[in-house]
């Protein structure tokens, strides 16, 4: 019995011997309970390795660099070396685009040249008699309702002969499109009057003219109603405006070249002129006196 009891505790203890030199279980590879409960303890340092203490987190595998420049300063640095923003090179409010409409700078077009007996030299346009009889009826079309009035155009002929009239009437229909009406004195500087009819070719002129160009009320205006008429002008005119108190007001033109206001706002006020080119100039305001032509100080410039 001794003898038995002896080799029942030699065995005992080998057991156990054996049992503390085998491996337990890898943190954090393990299933189910077991497997949580050891995710939530800090995981051991694997033998052999070197525990690292950073400071900060490192960061994302796609993320730049710590040299890398960051957002703010990349805008910064656009800004400094980019163009202005639009809204710092657009034109300024007192030059608008070039309007838009029939006859356009820097075109030529094609018609035919009549004649016609200009008389005084007066005409639809209404800038009054005048000793220059270098002068032309638009047809309907192109003069688009009083808009070609003083217009200067460079007429050539077939035969290379060429003449500069200024626009001072209309040519009605069966006028057709690119068709010229001249006076008599102007056709005869290009062919032969009996001729009476010649093919031409003719475009628009900004002539380095004198003077300043001067503002006319139609007879009849007043406080409650008034036509107002740009006379001398070296640019054709594409539009006028009087200030009124809510501002600049743009007035309807009419056929006969005058801007009505027909309640009277801005009569006898400051107003603002635009040629087919964009310039605008602004007169600080006229004695309300009808058919009286009152020079102004401005004149557009020569293109």
């Amino acid at each position: 019995m001794r003898g038995t009891a002896v080799m029942l505790t030699a065995a005992g203890g080998l057991l156990c011997l054996v049992t503390a030199v085998l491996p337990g279980p890898k943190s954090g590879t393990g299933t189910g309970a077991g497997a949580g409960a050891d995710m939530a303890a800090p995981a051991a340092p694997l033998a052999g390795a070197t525990p690292s203490a950073p400071t900060s987190p490192a960061p994302p595998a796609n993320s730049s660099p710590a040299v890398a420049t960051p957002t703010a300063d990349v805008g910064a640095t656009t800004a400094a070396t980019s163009q202005p923003p639009a809204k710092e090179i657009r034109p300024p409010a007192s030059s608008p685009a070039p309007s838009a409409g029939r006859i356009q700078p820097g075109a030529t077009y094609k018609g035919v040249a009549t004649a016609y007996a200009a008389g005084d030299g007066n005409g639809a346009c209404l800038f009054g008699p005048s000793d220059d009889l270098m002068i032309a009826a638009m047809n309907t079309t192109d003069y688009e309702s009083s808009r070609a009035c003083g217009a200067y155009v460079r007429v050539r002929a077939a035969s290379g002969a060429s003449i500069t009239v200024r626009i001072t009437n209309e040519c009605p229909l069966p006028c057709a499109p690119g068709q010229l009406d001249l006076s008599e004195q102007a056709f005869a500087k290009l062919a032969d009057p009996k001729l009476g009819r010649i093919p031409i070719t003719w475009s628009l002129l900004s002539p380095h003219t004198s003077g300043p160009l001067s503002i006319r009320y139609k007879t009849g205006s007043s406080p409650y109603w008034c036509g107002i008429q740009v006379i001398d002008h070296r640019n054709p005119v594409a539009r006028l405006e009087v200030r009124t108190t809510n501002g600049w007001r743009r007035l309807p033109r009419t056929d006969y070249n005058y801007f009505l206001s027909s309640d009277g706002s801005g009569c006898g006020g400051a107003m603002r002129i635009t040629d087919i080119y964009g310039e605008q100039l602004t007169v600080d305001g006229t004695a309300l006196l009808p058919n009286v032509a009152q020079p102004t100080r401005v004149q557009f410039a020569p293109h």
